[in-house]
C-alpha cells in the first residue's frame, strides 16, 4: 500500500490548527522538529496534566486528506493543517491500518502507527457540529474515531509534499488501532 504527502505543517504554539510548510523535519524519538508536540514525554497539556513522565506517542499526527472531501459533503470546510495535522495523506487508508505499521516517508524519515487521534471538544470550536462528523459508531455500535493517527518517529528526515508515503505491516497477528 502507497501514498502520497499531500501537505506538511507544524505549530511552536499549542494552538488547534498549524501552519502548512514547506517542508518539516522528523526527529527520531522527538517529533516534528519546532512543533510544541515535540519530546520524548506527553507534550499534549491534558496529558501532561495526568501524568507529565509518559510516553510521547502522538509525536506525529497524519490525517488522511479524503476525510476533507467527506466533511465537505457535510457541508464544512477543512484545510490541511487545520485540524492539527502534521501531515496530510493522499491514497493511503490511514484508519485501516494495523498498530506498529511503519510509514516511510519521502526518502529518509520513518514514522511508526502508535494508533488513533481521540478527536475532542476543541474540533467543534474550528467549526460547530464537526465532532460528530469525526466520532460516529458503526453498525455494531462501536465507537469510529476518524481523525487521523498517531505515531512515533523511528527514523529522521525532511518531509515535503509530494513525497512518496510507503507502508510496511508489522508481523501478523495485526492488532487494530486504538485510540491514544
Amino acid at each position: 500500500m502507497s501514498g502520497t504527502v499531500a501537505a506538511v505543517s507544524r505549530s511552536g504554539e499549542h494552538e488547534f490548527s498549524k501552519p502548512t510548510r514547506d517542508s518539516i523535519t522528523l526527529l527520531a524519538g522527538l517529533g516534528v522538529e519546532g512543533d510544541a508536540h515535540l519530546g520524548v514525554t506527553v507534550q499534549h497539556r491534558s496529558r501532561v496534566a495526568q501524568d507529565p513522565t509518559q510516553p510521547n506517542l502522538r509525536q506525529v499526527h497524519l490525517l488522511h486528506a479524503e476525510l476533507f472531501t467527506e466533511v465537505d459533503e457535510a457541508g464544512f470546510r477543512v484545510a490541511p493543517g487545520e485540524l492539527g495535522e502534521n501531515v496530510t495523506t493522499t491514497g493511503i487508508d490511514l484508519l485501516g491500518l494495523p498498530t506498529g505499521t511503519l510509514l516511510r516517508l519521502g526518502d529518509d524519515a520513518v514514522v511508526e502507527i502508535t494508533g488513533l487521534r481521540n478527536p475532542c471538544l476543541q474540533i467543534d470550536g474550528f467549526d460547530n457540529g464537526l465532532l460528530k462528523q469525526l466520532v460516529g459508531r458503526d453498525a455494531d455500535g462501536n465507537v469510529v474515531r476518524k481523525a487521523g493517527i498517531m505515531s512515533v518517529v523511528r527514523e529522521s528526515g525532511v518531509v515535503r509534499p509530494g513525497d512518496a508515503i510507503r507502508t510496511v505491516l508489522p508481523a501478523e497477528p495485526h492488532r487494530p488501532l486504538e485510540r491514544v
